[in-house]
């Protein structure tokens, strides 16, 4: 501290915010980089849902009709009520199958639940580095129209 030469409070109180400062930005900075580490959640917010009925499309339709976006992944989610887990499990499978190509790496999530039933949801939640990846699924005429804004935020 400068307080045996200047002598006034103010000095003190500005070498204290100062630390202050340095203190909160290197926490900061610690907490930004252990986040960045993490992986993305189980489920992202579902985009869409598909649920197999008698007036519904094949699912590999209802995919062709969404907009496409490397980010996305399907996911199958099979509720079972009591005993009905082996049931559910292989309508996840065969709905997985009725998704074909269109469902690329589709996932299958079998759960428990008062009812049984098993639906499809489209969300943002493929592995690895959201905004790579968003910036090389652009097409050009995208790109070029927001060249002052980020088109992953």
């Amino acid at each position: 501290m400068i307080v045996g030469r200047a002598g006034s409070w103010q000095t003190v109180i500005a070498d204290l915010a100062l630390i202050l400062f340095m203190v909160t930005a290197a926490a900061m900075q610690r907490d930004k980089v252990r986040v960045g580490a993490e992986p993305l959640p189980m489920r992202g917010e579902p985009l869409a849902f598909y649920r197999a009925a008698e007036d519904a499309p094949p699912l590999a339709q209802w995919l062709a009709v969404q907009a496409p976006d490397p980010r996305q992944r399907l996911t199958i989610v099979a509720r079972y009520a009591p005993g009905e887990a082996e049931q559910a499990t292989h309508a996840a499978v065969a709905l997985a199958a009725e998704a074909g190509e269109a469902g690329g790496e589709a996932r299958i999530v079998v759960e428990p639940g008062e009812r049984s039933e098993v639906l499809a949801m489209l969300a943002f939640d493929r592995d690895g580095n959201w905004h790579t990846d968003c910036k090389q699924g652009l097409a050009e005429g995208a790109e070029s129209a927001s060249r002052k804004d980020s088109p992953c935020e």
